[in-house]
């Protein structure tokens, strides 16, 4: 006879405890899977018009500046659409406002798709921002709240690879569609199905969204307090502005690649821009291998500004190596590529850098402030980077890509030293 058969009941807290440790585990997946599905779908939808700069320059004769002023457009928007977006998030929820968002992305496509000049696509960049504007507040205070803590850097990383994933897609997607149909704006018909489908997938498993049945689970010390105070406290904390700086610095680097890589090694290389515009999917993918990596070392590491140093600095050597013309043409592809891999490391120690910051119950906040210095810095740089194209000085665009990356590991180094006890 056994001690179980004896006391069946002693096992019985013990079958309980799996069970519900693995509906949480269930729980868990499908609400980072499906988050993971909106940010990736949001960053599909950042490269919505820069994939077809060369068909717009030969259809529109349009500049390399008027193109950055497009993505500037889409950035400023975003930018103070994000913020305002976290109290909203804050205020009303985060599952309604991610759909509003698809929603913009929808109508973004069809003013891209119907555009007859450089006003059409002002105005697709102009939806395709306000859509984008809510992403990452609503994506982290759902994850925030319903995700348990021994999965949250986990559902960090793969919120950055998706959204990796989707700017590596776009480049694919809209030049694959286009010359399949054989004209652009049929691509622009393949991005609406692409946002309604994700809507009608997201609507299906909408309880897994509902931010309202969550709870904050990862409260610091003191957190009561400072939900207690005015709802614009937490911009009196120092760590915040030090993560705006960082996601400004880093996102201006990446501005330079997602946008003017390209025509820059044709410029530099003589590489043909139907190769180097896949150096922007390299780069993506890279970034997205590095996130899975980055959420393993994460898990295992506190020391979170280290761990930026390191990735970052590898891909500004490597951004400056592609600048200074030693290598040979496909060489300096792969290199521009491989640097994705040091950013998409630092991704996750990122997020869990932001959620220090963060007091619960203003994480749309937070995220909404913190995240709009990405779009402050797509913002800025387009133009930038646009001029130094338009005056040939293509490896201008790689050594300002390096140099950004520094001044956001300055910015990360400083975290630590502000950061709310």
């Amino acid at each position: 006879m056994t001690i179980a058969s004896l006391h069946p009941q002693a096992l019985a807290p013990d079958a309980s405890a799996a069970e519900q440790a693995r509906q949480q585990r269930k729980s868990d997946v499908r609400t980072i899977s499906l988050i993971g599905l909106a940010h990736g779908t949001s960053h599909f939808f950042h490269l919505l018009l820069p994939p077809l700069f060369p068909a717009f320059i030969r259809d529109f004769g349009l500049s390399y500046s008027q193109l950055g002023l497009l993505v500037t457009t889409f950035f400023v928007i975003s930018g103070i659409g994000q913020a305002m977006a976290g109290f909203l998030v804050d205020k009303r929820g985060a599952r309604p406002v991610l759909f509003a968002a698809l929603s913009c992305f929808v109508l973004a496509s069809v003013a891209a798709g119907l555009a007859t000049g450089f006003a059409g696509l002002m105005l697709a960049a102009a939806l395709a921002g306000l859509g984008n504007s809510p992403f990452h507040p609503v994506d982290f205070t759902i994850l925030n709240k319903r995700v348990s803590s021994a999965r949250l850097g986990h559902a960090f990383s793969v919120h950055g690879i998706t959204g990796n994933l989707g700017w590596a897609l776009a480049p694919v997607f809209l030049i694959g569609l286009s010359g399949l149909f054989g004209h652009w704006r049929y691509a622009y018909v393949g991005t609406a199905m692409v946002a309604l489908s994700v809507m009608a997938l997201l609507y299906w498993r909408r309880d897994a969204i509902d931010d309202s049945q969550g709870a904050w689970t990862h409260e610091k010390p003191g957190a009561a307090a400072l939900q207690e105070e005015h709802p614009l406290a937490f911009l009196r904390l120092p760590s915040v502005w030090l993560c705006f700086s960082f996601f400004f610095f880093s996102t201006a680097a990446l501005t330079a690649i997602q946008s003017f890589a390209s025509p820059a090694l044709n410029s530099l290389y003589g590489l043909p821009l139907s190769l180097s515009a896949f150096v922007v999917t390299g780069y993506m993918l890279s970034g997205a291998a590095g996130m899975v990596l980055g959420g393993f070392w994460v898990a295992r590491s506190t020391h979170l500004e280290r761990n930026i140093t390191i990735g970052l600095l590898a891909a500004a050597a490597l951004l400056t190596l592609a600048a200074s013309g030693w290598v040979a043409p496909f060489a300096a592809a792969a290199v521009v590529a491989l640097a994705g891999l040091g950013t998409g490391l630092a991704g996750p120690s990122r997020d869990m850098l932001i959620k220090r910051a963060a007091p619960p119950g203003a994480t749309g906040r937070v995220y909404g402030t913190v995240y709009s210095g990405l779009d402050l810095g797509f913002a800025l740089a387009a133009p930038i980077f646009g001029a130094l194209m338009d005056r040939h000085q293509p490896a201008g665009v790689f050594y300002g890509a390096a140099l950004a990356l520094l001044l956001a590991i300055a910015a990360a180094s400083l975290v630590g030293r502000f950061k709310k006890k």
